[in-house]
């Protein structure tokens, strides 16, 4: 069909020509209600995006020489996290003299993942970042 005689049929049903494959030869035309066609795309679109979990860090921070009721209180709250569905950066920051002892800081985040092995795994092992020693768990 002519380009002519298929805008005038558009015109008369009052819709829009749409050129779906201009590679084609002859190119490939449908006629239909363009402003329909897009808004139809763009809500399939939002709802496509409120459908998308949204994958959060959340930081906890600890001592190398923290007590044991302080310590079971951050892997409740590191264990809540995971389950919710984040990632959690777990964080031990040394001063002074505990830079010497930086093994108790990596017994500690062993102990860590060792005891939330049921519901998280480690995504980026123990290490030393400056003062810091971090280490991030994940959901199963």
């Amino acid at each position: 069909m002519d380009i002519e005689a298929a805008l005038k049929m558009a015109e008369e049903q009052e819709l829009d020509l749409v050129e779906i494959s201009p590679d084609a030869d002859p190119p490939v035309c449908k006629i239909m209600d363009y402003q329909k066609f897009k808004f139809d795309k763009n809500k399939k679109l939002q709802k496509s995006k409120k459908k998308q979990a949204t994958l959060t860090l959340k930081n906890i921070r600890m001592r190398p020489l923290i007590g044991t009721h302080d310590y079971e209180f951050k892997k409740r709250n590191v264990r809540s996290f995971i389950e919710h569905g984040d990632k959690v950066k777990v964080t031990i920051r040394f001063r002074g003299r505990e830079l010497n002892r930086q093994e108790l800081g990596a017994d500690l985040l062993n102990k860590l993942a060792l005891d939330l092995k049921d519901i998280a795994k480690v995504e980026i092992h123990p290490k030393m970042e400056g003062r810091q020693m971090i280490m991030v768990l994940m959901a199963l």
